[in-house]
């Protein structure tokens, strides 16, 4: 028995206005652009859609709106790009702006990216001993080991150093095929070190509150997420308060439809839809 009914981007459009739409699993993978992806976009604009990527990126939305562009994607085809690194910076700006002391900053991330603790203007320090916050904004568990990871992360965790994770998906797509512990498995590692970590990023509530911001006077009930994870987009659109569609692309790709079931209990929520992928 199927978890929801099945459904085309054209009947999407028949009924909403605006399209949160994820990054990885939907529109790419780590090898590129999914084939018909950029089509879709570009079909919801012109039938007058706003349209906003909401990524759990620990880097900013106009650095992964580029690198869609590098993809191959038309910058018309998306109104908005919103990550949840974009999300921490808009809340942690405002909470640290006011001290004067410099903040020593341990970023664990992918490809050396550094970017949010360099736009709070926060101090860069290798040596998790000498930090005194984590930022884990990526991961590169296809290459590096958790016990790695742990083992580096174990001196501020143990001194209670507060962590902000800025993408909190357990598991990433990889080159090739197949999947690598994501960010929010190397958070859940510092946490069970003892570190307290916060949380950004969907399925957490700040991330579609700023989306809806962007959206002007559209209703709630005339919007819809699309998604490939039920653990992040179907459980984030669920306690929003908004409608969601699964895409059997991305992260569960690999799981039959006969088996979406449990993960839908475990996590709390179901889709509205499901959709073979996104495409015309």
């Amino acid at each position: 028995m199927s978890i929801a009914p099945h459904t085309t981007l054209a009947a999407l459009a028949d009924r909403y206005d605006a399209f949160f739409i994820d990054q990885f699993g939907v529109l790419r993978d780590d090898d590129g652009a999914y084939p018909g992806a950029n089509a879709a976009l570009l079909r919801l604009k012109s039938l007058g859609k706003t349209v906003v990527i909401l990524s759990n990126s620990g880097r900013s939305g106009d650095y992964n709106g580029d690198r869609l562009v590098k993809l191959g994607f038309d910058r018309s085809g998306f109104d908005h790009f919103l990550t949840s690194g974009d999300v921490a910076h808009h809340i942690l700006a405002q909470e640290t702006g006011e001290k004067a002391d410099v903040t020593r900053c341990l970023t664990i991330s992918s490809g050396g990216d550094r970017n949010l603790a360099e736009r709070l203007g926060f101090e860069s320090v290798e040596d998790a001993a000498l930090a005194d916050i984590v930022i884990i904004s990526g991961s590169e568990a296809e290459r590096i080991p958790l016990s790695t990871y742990r083992d580096r992360l174990r001196p501020a965790a143990e001194r209670g150093i507060p962590c902000y994770c800025t993408n909190p998906d357990r598991h990433k797509l990889v080159k090739g095929g197949g999947t690598a512990p994501g960010a929010g498995s190397i958070a859940l590692a510092y946490e069970a070190l003892g570190g307290p970590v916060r949380w950004f990023g969907k399925p957490h509530p700040a991330i579609y509150k700023q989306a809806q911001s962007l959206l002007g006077n559209i209703a709630a009930d005339r919007i819809v997420c699309i998604g490939d994870s039920i653990e992040h987009d179907i459980a984030g659109a669920a306690g929003a308060g908004l409608a969601s569609c699964l895409v059997r692309t991305g992260i569960l790709a690999a799981t039959p439809e006969s088996a979406l079931a449990p993960v839908c209990e475990t996590h709390g929520a179901r889709p509205d839809f499901l959709m073979e992928r996104f495409t015309v």
